[in-house]
């Protein structure tokens, strides 16, 4: 059985030079808004730290705020690393934002720390936290917001008993696993680490053992996606994050650039093959180009939904895009599983 495939956004609420956070925050707004009139699944924001560009820290706050300002698109996190924080404080916030939005909210869990070392040695509870006790931080949230057990001495309110939906994230093949193991959806994120993506689902459909929240498995992908009215002027909007990720092996501020006609002299031929390689999944081009590629990619990977990171500068550009991308959708068929 087939259907249309499912589309939703990702967004790292990106900045542009000398912006102030609350300019990246509204056009985050106004995004939501716009791919909710346009049947989007579902709005998920990342977390980052202590990245200069990336207005995305508090991620359950946002989520609130873009929450409040829509009124039928899922929201969640894209996700919340769960290493970062204690499984009782991610249990109350998101119970806490499913009391206030009944069914529209996700958790989206990874066990990378979302920063740099020092940051995550900041952040964390326990500074010999490696990831490895990733299943038992999962296992621990989900006891907390799903039906209290006999004997249970600690409780999420609100929290309990809300069963917000989880979807594990991840670059490897670990999280694909235990997603596997667990019965839950995977989410991929193949729009930096596209390398890895065909073994990391492939890895998530073996291990893939049937629950109580999914009957058969779900997966989904980040893909950057860049659709313009000409592939020309796509191509030429696609040097926005071509900048943004030579910024980023650079250890530079990945703020937004404005787009250039050429990338010529701006890389050297080392970080071009790099930056390239972080994007040879992307999605870029006119509605025809994008329909072709984004169906090859589809068909290849089992994609259920695709989760799309749009970095362009102009916020018309973005808008446009994601119209261009509701359409496309609706002539691209995908395998579904149930509804996650």
């Amino acid at each position: 059985m087939s259907s249309h495939l499912k589309i939703s956004v990702l967004d790292l609420v990106g900045m542009r030079v000398g912006e102030q956070a609350c300019a990246a925050i509204a056009r985050t707004v106004q995004t939501a808004q716009h791919v909710e009139r346009l049947g989007y699944t579902r709005y998920w924001l990342a977390e980052h730290h202590s990245i200069a560009g990336l207005a995305c820290s508090a991620t359950s706050v946002l989520i609130g705020h873009v929450a409040g300002q829509t009124s039928t698109i899922r929201v969640g996190s894209g996700g919340v690393m769960l290493p970062n924080h204690a499984p009782l404080a991610v249990a109350e916030q998101f119970g806490t934002l499913a009391s206030l939005y009944p069914d529209r909210i996700d958790l989206g869990l990874g066990r990378a720390p979302g920063s740099d070392q020092a940051t995550m040695r900041a952040m964390r509870r326990d500074l010999r936290s490696t990831g490895d006790d990733f299943p038992e931080l999962v296992a621990e949230l989900r006891g907390y917001l799903g039906q209290p057990r006999p004997g249970q001495q600690v409780h999420a309110y609100p929290g309990e008993g809300t069963n917000v939906p989880v979807t594990l994230l991840g670059s490897s093949g670990f999280s694909a696993q235990l997603a596997g193991a667990l019965g839950l959806p995977f989410a991929f994120a193949a729009h930096f680490a596209p390398q890895y993506v065909e073994p990391a689902l492939e890895l998530y459909r073996r291990s893939f053992r049937p629950s109580a929240s999914l009957a058969q498995p779900y997966a989904m992908a980040g893909l950057p996606v860049i659709a313009a009215d000409t592939d020309a002027e796509a191509r030429r909007l696609l040097t926005t994050p071509q900048q943004r990720f030579l910024a980023l092996i650079r250890n530079q501020p990945v703020e937004q650039k404005v787009p250039v006609d050429s990338m010529d002299g701006l890389w050297n031929p080392a970080e071009q093959q790099a930056v390239e390689a972080r994007l040879q999944l992307a999605v870029v081009g006119d509605a025809a180009g994008v329909q072709a590629r984004l169906q090859r990619i589809v068909d290849w990977l089992g994609l259920d939904e695709v989760l799309a990171v749009t970095d362009t500068y102009e916020q018309a550009d973005r808008l446009r895009s994601y119209a261009i991308l509701a359409d496309v959708a609706q002539r691209i068929e995908a395998p579904h599983a149930m509804a996650a």
